[in-house]
């Protein structure tokens, strides 16, 4: 037996959506849980395995900032999908925050971003391209204020970088293991 949601109600709707839960559970007690409903998101780590570098964006966010005034933070590109599959939402992230247009992309995971309060579902992707492949402008959308930084960091550094805990954004420390993982050879000193 599963606990039961009686219902919900909204307490914020903008660009997240913000409920309370009223939930019974399996032994009959009521519980109140807070849920941000998010949806679905798409993350990549665009890498080139002849340049041995991947790609990572930096901005602010504000709630790194609020939580430890950590002004921006480095990671892989990232944003909510909107289309209905997520290769093509992992695409359109990165030629907007990076200006690289990506081919095929080789799939992660799809995993719970914050289980506790999100209903955030998040889709890893590895995207390997070329030099000749980064061709747009990057930074993100002028709308929607993004301001974002592109970084090219070779790879030794990223793992570097991961080992000492400086990857401190989730799904790009996922990434970035995955990478080591499926494609060893290209952390190899050469």
């Amino acid at each position: 037996m599963a606990p039961i949601i009686r219902g919900t109600r909204t307490v914020h709707d903008g660009w997240s959506r913000f409920l309370v839960a009223e939930v019974t559970m399996t032994d009959g007690t009521p519980i109140k849980r807070e849920i941000e409903d998010h949806g679905r998101a798409v993350a990549v780590l665009p890498y080139d395995p002849k340049r041995r570098i991947a790609v990572l964006i930096s901005q602010f966010r504000a709630p790194a900032f609020y939580a430890d005034g950590t002004a921006e933070v480095w990671e892989a590109p990232a944003g909510l999908l909107d289309e209905a599959e997520a290769e093509e939402g992992a695409r359109r992230e990165v030629y907007e925050e990076a200006g690289i247009r990506l081919g095929p992309l080789e799939w992660v995971v799809r995993g719970w971003s914050m289980p506790g309060i999100s209903t955030e579902q998040m889709d890893l992707f590895l995207g390997a391209f070329t030099a000749a492949d980064r061709s747009g402008p990057g930074g993100g959308l002028a709308e929607e204020h993004e301001a974002i930084t592109v970084h090219e960091v070779p790879l030794a550094d990223l793992a570097a970088m991961s080992e000492r805990g400086e990857v401190a954004d989730m799904k790009t420390l996922v990434l970035v293991q995955a990478l080591r993982l499926r494609r060893p050879d290209l952390f190899v000193a050469r």
